[in-house]
């Protein structure tokens, strides 16, 4: 074994595997209460990623970073709302996030930049940032995790770390999650995307202006996600069983479906291509555990949905912040961390499998624009408080007010004066 890297401790309250949004959100707010942690990347940042539209559900927890006026220092766009042709004989209709959140806007980002930011706001607050460095394994003692053994890019020897609880935001790669427990996969959205960049587009008019556009086809969905004044990402979603299974013919399948579309052909009129291809396929998933001895899973390590509504990064800080405050209290009363973590899993589990119930509804395309509505309220407000339009916005913001994943309560775990001091910091 090699010395210590310098300047770096070996023992820490917290190890975070993975410094994107779900990582270095979690992170960075348990070392704004005073914990020791250490985040460990593999990538150097600033570096690309897919997942460029945000939804109002982003923004609490950068409010608790304190980074929401940085988004705009950056010039990040800001998202209004949304714009679907969607639904029987696919009629455009529109969305705004003033009706039915207390969020007016998100943003659209460059995610080399939005997660550069997250990360750098969570080094700020005390986190130790190791980049360009690979986890291999966790560590174990007695059954249990107890840190992690990594890399550094260019080095020829493993180093160790050392916490009292480790989290796995490793994403996709769910470094743990996929060692320690099985995944499921949505049959209903087993689906292909295919995207790219394109310059000098023309933008929807007026009050859309800053819209996302979401345009459904008889077989598949386009997204159109403006970046700046005249650059957008657009990406075309479909059934994996229509696309076949090789990514060399998606570009071809993209274009042929580009001239089938209304608005999105308009706005690509003047454009031209500025990017290469990407695709991604069958993500949509949940891990059969979000947790076990000495670990717990956030963001897409524990799960992934389609990405029809934004949802990913929004549900993976969103949790994120949500976690931070389970494990300090954890690490404050350990006797409770068994209990703790299968409240936030069962909160998380449910969270998400609402907004991938409806995500797969709202796949029917033969209905109109009031079916979604009503689903909607449905799912989220029963009781009808508020219109089924609000309920819509609410829902697709990932802001479902009452749900226990943005309400979770550790009173009868951890007494009073600490149950006090928990609700205070939620």
């Amino acid at each position: 074994m090699r010395p210590n890297l310098y300047g770096v401790p070996e023992e820490y309250d917290v190890i975070v595997i993975g410094g994107g949004p779900a990582g270095a959100t979690t992170g960075g707010l348990l070392a704004k209460q005073g914990h020791k942690v250490l985040v460990l990347d593999r990538e150097r940042f600033p570096r690309y990623h897919v997942g460029e539209s945000l939804i109002p559900a982003f923004m609490r927890p950068m409010e608790e970073l304190g980074i929401t006026e940085r988004m705009d220092q950056r010039g990040f766009e800001r998202k209004y709302g949304g714009t679907l042709v969607w639904g029987n004989e696919q009629v455009p209709w529109n969305f705004s996030f003033v009706e039915g959140t207390r969020y007016p806007h998100a943003f659209h980002t460059r995610r080399a930049d939005m997660d550069s930011l997250i990360l750098d706001r969570a080094r700020e607050l005390g986190c130790f940032i190791l980049e360009d460095c690979t986890v291999k394994e966790p560590i174990e003692e007695d059954g249990r995790v107890t840190g992690v053994r990594y890399t550094m890019r260019g080095a020829d020897k493993p180093y160790e770390a050392k916490a009292k609880l480790v989290i796995d935001a490793s994403g996709q790669s769910r470094l743990l999650s996929r060692r320690y427990a099985d995944v499921t996969w949505h049959e209903e959205l087993r689906n292909v995307a295919v995207w790219t960049y394109f310059d000098n587009c023309e933008r929807l008019a007026g009050d859309e202006y800053t819209n996302i556009l979401i345009e459904g086809l008889d077989d598949g969905w386009f997204w159109a996600i403006p970046l700046d004044k005249g650059t957008i990402s657009v990406g075309y979603v479909t059934r994996s069983s229509l696309a076949g299974q090789s990514d060399e013919k998606l570009p071809d399948l993209f274009m042929s479906e580009v001239e089938k579309s209304t608005k999105l052909k308009r706005m690509l009129g003047p454009a031209n291509q500025a990017a290469g291809w990407r695709s991604a396929r069958d993500w949509s998933y949940t891990s059969t555990q979000f947790h076990g001895n000495g670990w717990v899973c956030v963001g897409d390590s524990a799960a992934f949905v389609d990405p029809l509504f934004s949802t990913g990064v929004a549900l993976a800080t969103l949790a994120g912040s949500v976690l931070s405050k389970i494990v300090h209290q954890i690490l404050e009363h350990p006797h409770i961390e068994a209990e703790a973590l299968n409240r936030y899993a069962g909160a998380y589990h449910n969270f998400f499998d609402e907004i991938r119930l409806f995500v797969e509804r709202f796949y029917d395309r033969t209905k109109y624009k009031e079916f979604y509505y009503s689903l909607a309220q449905e799912m989220v407000d029963p009781e009808k408080e508020r219109t089924p339009s609000a309920d819509f916005v609410q829902l697709i913001s990932g802001l479902s007010g009452k749900h226990p994943m943005l309400n979770l309560h550790l009173e009868d775990l951890i007494g009073d004066e600490a149950a006090a001091e928990f609700t205070a910091s939620a």
